[in-house]
């Protein structure tokens, strides 16, 4: 599969889980978020420390995703994006994209050898779906 039918894969989900979302608007965790909200896109911001994040309540993991989620977006330091891969193995996620700076050996290999579809190419949302600093 190309990397344009892995994207488009990935975008054909009705939600997607932003893991890592943050409260700081200079972050990426943050502007992931934001960029599907732009893109009038059901995003679940994923993150232990806060209960709502640009207005929507987060869920604190993986595991508290309502049924239905396909799709999620990874912003986590490489060391955690293994953890976020087995969760979401666990949770029947399909789709998993490492933002760049995400991306772990281990992960991508784990996910691939699960049946994932992993973009761990370097691709970024916020360039494929045109985020606009607001």
């Amino acid at each position: 599969m190309s990397i344009a039918q892995q994207i488009d894969n990935f975008l054909a989900a009705s939600a997607f889980g932003v893991v890592g979302a943050s409260t700081n608007r200079d972050k990426y965790g943050n502007k992931v978020l934001r960029c599907y909200l732009q893109n009038n896109r059901v995003a679940i911001p994923i993150n232990p420390r806060a209960s709502t994040i640009e207005g929507i309540e987060a869920a604190n993991s993986i595991a508290e995703l309502p049924d239905g989620v396909d799709s999620i977006s990874v912003i986590t330091p490489p060391t955690i994006t293994l953890e976020v891969v087995e969760q979401a193995i666990e949770k029947g996620i399909k789709n998993v994209w490492m933002q760049p700076g995400a991306q772990s050996a281990e992960a991508i290999k784990l996910g691939e050898e699960s049946g994932l579809n992993v973009i761990a190419d370097g691709s970024c949302i916020l360039v494929v779906l045109g985020y606009h600093e607001h």
